[in-house]
């Protein structure tokens, strides 16, 4: 059985997007890089929601996603990419395929092959904490206080989670890695 983690990036107040839905708030630096390789090098598919992959799709593989670093937009490019959702999509982007998340998703998480990620899919993220379906969260706080913006967690359920690690970074970033709890 693969495993399933999500890795969000927020604010401080716990925004993952400014009021515009842009990201140029966080701190991307080499040790970010690094990180995002080492995370890369766990995951063998990438699961996005519809807007996140709109995103992405628009961003790795061209020369800018090359600029912010090659070896990160290689894999992002090359990794196998299933998209959740339920709105017709055009998946043009290398290796990526639509799935109907209720449908389909049982068996993505049974298959062989190393680990699923969600990357920056707040919405998604949400959907599998309420089904008990996330094995993993991973929350890069950045050292901001954005006062306004997309919350990264505003419809969830009430979800205990318990903490397994925690990194920080020169930057100060703190990476908080959480499991949830069953509920009893």
């Amino acid at each position: 059985m693969r495993s399933i983690i999500s890795f969000l990036a927020i604010s401080l107040d716990g925004f993952h997007a400014d009021v515009d839905g842009g990201l140029a708030w966080q701190t991307l630096d080499d040790d970010f890089r690094q990180f995002s390789l080492d995370q890369l090098d766990e995951i063998g598919t990438l699961l996005l929601g519809r807007v996140t992959y709109e995103s992405m799709a628009a961003y790795w593989p061209t020369a800018i996603g090359s600029g912010f670093d090659a070896r990160i937009a290689e894999r992002m490019n090359s990794v196998e990419k299933v998209v959740a959702s339920r709105h017709p999509l055009a998946v043009e982007w290398a290796n990526s395929r639509r799935i109907d998340l209720d449908a389909e998703l049982a068996d993505l998480k049974a298959g062989a092959g190393a680990g699923i990620a969600i990357f920056g899919s707040a919405t998604l993220t949400t959907s599998l904490l309420d089904r008990r379906l996330l094995d993993e969260l991973r929350i890069m706080v950045n050292p901001v206080l954005l006062g306004s913006g997309q919350r990264a967690f505003d419809a969830v359920r009430r979800t205990g989670l318990h903490l397994v690690g925690s990194r920080p970074f020169p930057a100060g970033n703190i990476l908080l890695t959480y499991r949830p709890v069953s509920p009893t």
